[in-house]
């Protein structure tokens, strides 16, 4: 390849790559106003000034579309959980994150709701490996404060115990993300998640008893 023909290539993986960074802030920006249900090619290609052709050429099915999407929204959340300042009390720490995470999803109700549909609707298809790994690192997050808590669980115990809860929490992440639920009375949502937490780590305080 001469330099000239690199410096081509070059040029146009810039442009592509602008192409598709503007296209998923785009997309972004109609979820946010208009909700999930909204975001179709056709609309992206009208809001974008694209060919749906060059939708595709980027991203080759709006599932892709929704994956990278999704991707951003898990990397907002991990950055929100991230900067919460650990306590030495992982009881502590894990009311915070989860008080964090029904925050960020109620605040963004339609970019959730995003996430939600596709986890629902995948069903068993294959995601890409670095869209389950940004899924698993904010698992993580909960995991470490469990161990901390229930250390005389086996691993396995452990592993099971961390599954019911984001099984949970993910399920009911989609109430949370209705409409108005902030106006649902008498539970709002801070408290309908702490009820559901610490019901929660009561179950697997009593293990130990037994």
């Amino acid at each position: 390849m001469t330099d000239m023909e690199s410096k081509d290539a070059k040029l146009n993986a810039f442009l592509k790559e602008q192409v598709r960074t503007n296209l998923l802030n785009i997309g972004r920006k109609l979820v946010i106003e208009k909700g999930a249900d909204y975001l179709t090619a056709r609309k992206l290609s009208q809001a974008s000034n694209v060919s749906v052709g060059t939708i595709y050429n980027q991203f080759s099915t709006m599932e892709n579309f929704v994956a990278a999407e999704n991707m951003q929204t898990f990397d907002e959340l991990y950055q929100l959980l991230s900067i919460i300042i650990p306590d030495q009390n992982p009881y502590i720490n894990i009311i915070r994150y989860v008080d964090a995470f029904s925050g960020y999803v109620v605040n963004n109700p339609n970019l959730w709701t995003l996430v939600f549909r596709e986890q629902l609707q995948g069903g068993e298809r294959r995601r890409p490996f670095v869209y389950l790994r940004k899924a698993r690192r904010i698992e993580k997050l909960l995991e470490i404060q469990l161990r901390a808590m229930f250390g005389y669980l086996g691993y396995a115990e452990r592993r099971l115990a961390a599954e019911v809860l984001e099984t949970t929490l993910f399920a009911l992440s989609g109430f949370l993300a209705m409409p108005g639920w902030d106006k649902k009375q008498p539970l709002n949502k801070h408290n309908i998640c702490q009820l559901l937490l610490n019901t929660y780590l009561a179950g697997l305080a009593s293990l130990r008893k037994e």
